[in-house]
């Protein structure tokens, strides 16, 4: 009879640990952009005295991750394998907020198994996912959103946007790069993408909200730590809303927001950082039109965008904030020198001309495969003024 032999090559230490989840691997929506996140999480943790540990399993992190993380599991980010590694290790707690959108999934099956999130907890960044339960909070704080309804099944969908009106926003919760997400103008389009949804995300809360057509985008990246709040940047998007954000080109700081629409951005922000009790990390997603400010969404982790603002204004923001998830430090014993001079461009990356046969028009769904940094002194640049122009010729169709 043959035995199975059964080895582990990882021996615990007795050391205080911290383990950070990454993103897995990279692919349409999330990237090398949340390794980033994770290099520099990992080295706050070790500045703060803990045994940083991390569970990721693509390229990136084979090249970075292994010669900054005290331990690496080169594991795919699934509960299966994050419940052994955690039992092998007993951390003091798991971070999140830096792996993106996969990562902050598995905060439910944490919660539930009471393992210790390190920073905002399970149920405040459910708030900021659950689209109802968000757009619920959102009219409590008297902070304007766009009309919105929910629905488990296209009938009731269809009510939904019989109240809200054409066109509107399909949407489910906890997902990637905005999958599945459509924009519709009828009853048969929305009938379409709520079967499609609910087919492969059964069980799936779909929101259906009034699709704010021709307006800005702009998005705000900050951190809390439950007293002080720190906006990292303001972005504004070059491509109207409508388009993914990972999709557009975002400029930092805002170009042609008023003072007044900046103010109000970060007013709501904060807001809504105190409201979920965020320790950490946050990105809110804003619509503006005929100069009112409507909230989209809320990201209660790091952003896409989070490692462009640290580039461009030299600042290093990832650090601070595992530093404040942690509760080792508040804002106050930093120094925020913004060393940007003129504007710094994110551009979308696109490998389309490896996949052909895939429909090249942008929408709410993410299509991008990365992202590059573009420094501009003054808005005469030409690169900027081409970009400007031909936005400006979308909203004029």
């Amino acid at each position: 009879m043959n035995e199975q032999i059964s080895s582990n090559e990882s021996i615990p230490s007795n050391n205080k640990k911290i383990i950070i989840l990454g993103s897995g691997p990279n692919r349409i929506g999330q990237g090398i952009e949340f390794d980033y996140c994770c290099v520099h999480g990992l080295m706050a943790i070790k500045e703060c005295g803990y045994e940083a540990i991390m569970i990721n399993c693509n390229p990136e992190t084979v090249s970075t991750d292994f010669d900054v993380a005290d331990k690496l599991y080169f594991e795919p980010v699934f509960w299966e394998n994050l419940l052994e590694i955690i039992e092998l290790e007993k951390p003091v707690g798991i971070i999140v907020q830096l792996g993106g959108q996969t990562a902050l999934k598995l905060a439910k099956r944490l919660h539930l198994n009471g393992y210790k999130i390190i920073g905002t907890s399970f149920d405040d960044m459910d708030i900021a996912e659950d689209r109802g339960r968000f757009s619920d909070m959102l009219k409590e704080l008297d902070i304007p959103y766009p009309k919105y309804g929910t629905a488990f099944n296209a009938d009731e969908a269809i009510e939904v946007a019989a109240t809200v009106g054409y066109p509107v926003l399909v949407r489910p919760s906890y997902v990637l790069g905005g999958q599945r997400m459509r924009i519709v103008i009828n009853d048969e389009e929305l009938e379409k993408a709520v079967v499609s949804l609910v087919k492969h995300l059964p069980g799936n809360k779909i929101l259906i909200d009034h699709f704010l057509d021709r307006c800005q985008e702009a998005e705000v990246d900050a951190i809390f730590d439950g007293e002080n709040f720190h906006v990292m940047g303001v972005m504004e998007h070059i491509e109207p809303a409508g388009i993914h954000s990972g999709d557009s080109h975002a400029v930092l700081p805002a170009f042609n927001l008023t003072p007044l629409i900046i103010t109000t951005m970060e007013y709501y922000a904060e807001k809504i950082a105190r409201a979920l009790n965020i320790r950490g990390l946050i990105n809110i997603q804003f619509a503006i039109k005929d100069g009112n400010v409507y909230v989209i969404e809320a990201n209660p982790r790091a952003s896409r965008t989070t490692p462009f603002i640290a580039k461009a204004y030299g600042i290093p923001y990832l650090n601070i904030a595992t530093k404040v998830m942690l509760g080792d430090a508040k804002l106050t014993d930093f120094k925020f020198e913004k060393k940007l001079s003129g504007f710094a461009i994110k551009e979308p990356v696109f490998s389309f001309d490896k996949f052909p046969s895939v429909n090249k028009e942008l929408g709410p769904e993410m299509k991008s495969t990365g992202e590059a940094i573009r420094f501009i002194k003054d808005l005469r640049d030409p690169y900027f003024r081409n970009l400007f122009k031909e936005k400006s010729m979308y909203l004029s169709k």
